[in-house]
């Protein structure tokens, strides 16, 4: 197994880009949470103002609704959302300079693409685990959107979150390869 590449963000774009599909990585510094509501309302204000609201050009969007704080930390859970959710909005932030994507599951063709296009690259997280990834997340502040609650814009500090290269910044696909290689498997089995 791949030893994890230590990320620190927010600088980490020129390193995400270089790192290929399936390569596992521990990401410390800030990511913005944001979920269904909120890239609606950051679509709206890109389409207005023309610029990424909140300074988000050149940051990562952790696909999250973190919890209250408990149990001592200041998010009790905050697993990764299904990431298809937020196709529809990924390649216009990701052309206005979003670098990289955290989420479960797979993403559509548009989104591989823009992945390719733009040199960002987007990361799959465990889903079912938001208690322990919550262990990795040292704050939480709302950034906008305070009215969505648990969906609002937050900016979190992160140490030593685990995740994965789910699309690498050339289009590759881990979820698409891992399809391929199991027809293969499958169809080797029926032989």
């Amino acid at each position: 197994m791949t030893e994890a590449a230590r990320i620190v963000l927010p600088d980490a774009g020129r390193v995400l880009r270089e790192l290929p599909v399936g390569t596992p990585v521990l990401l410390s510094g800030p990511v913005f949470a944001a979920r269904d509501a909120t890239h609606e309302r950051l679509a709206f204000e890109l389409d207005r103002d023309g610029v990424l609201p909140y300074g988000l050009a050149g940051q990562v969007l952790f696909y999250a609704g973190p919890t209250p704080a408990a149990a001592g930390r200041p998010a009790g859970a905050v697993g990764p959302t299904t990431a298809k959710r937020m196709d529809a909005w990924t390649p216009l932030l990701m052309e206005a300079g979003i670098v990289a994507t955290i989420g479960k599951g797979a993403r559509s063709d548009e989104v591989r693409r823009a992945c390719a296009r733009t040199g960002a690259v987007h990361l799959a997280a465990v889903g079912g685990a938001a208690a322990l990834l919550a262990t990795a997340v040292r704050s939480v502040e709302v950034v906008a959107y305070p009215e969505l609650g648990t969906e609002a814009l937050m900016r979190m500090e992160l140490e030593g979150f685990p995740a994965w290269v789910a699309i690498d910044a050339r289009g590759n696909d881990l979820y698409a390869l891992a399809r391929a290689e199991w027809a293969g498997v499958a169809s080797r089995r029926e032989s």
